[in-house]
């Protein structure tokens, strides 16, 4: 029986040049004050504060053509804990594998 050789591929870096956002598109429940403006700021079906999504199903405070947070130093305290890289971040990436071609 001959043997196939294979060859490991690596998952590239997640560094903000190769970031796709798609941590974006998650709901982001506001459970601290850190001072998101009002105009951000939605209602869920429970009654709770959350970060408005719009039609697209995208952050209302993302930048769609730089994909960076227009409000990154009043962002969300789910935002800030969110950590590039982190084993949450891969799987959300993998939901858009085709951003990342």
């Amino acid at each position: 029986m001959k043997t196939i050789p294979h060859q490991q591929i690596t998952e590239p870096a997640v560094t903000c040049s190769t970031c796709a956002a798609c941590c974006c598109q998650l709901e982001v429940m506001l459970i601290t004050d850190t001072g998101v403006p009002e105009r951000f700021i939605d209602t869920d079906e429970w009654g709770g504060e959350v970060m408005l999504r719009l039609d697209d199903g995208w952050c209302a405070a993302l930048d769609r053509d730089s994909m960076m947070c227009t409000i990154y130093e009043k962002r969300p305290l789910i935002c800030r804990e969110f950590e590039m890289g982190a084993p949450e971040c891969i799987e959300e990436r993998k939901g858009i594998a085709t951003a990342y071609r």
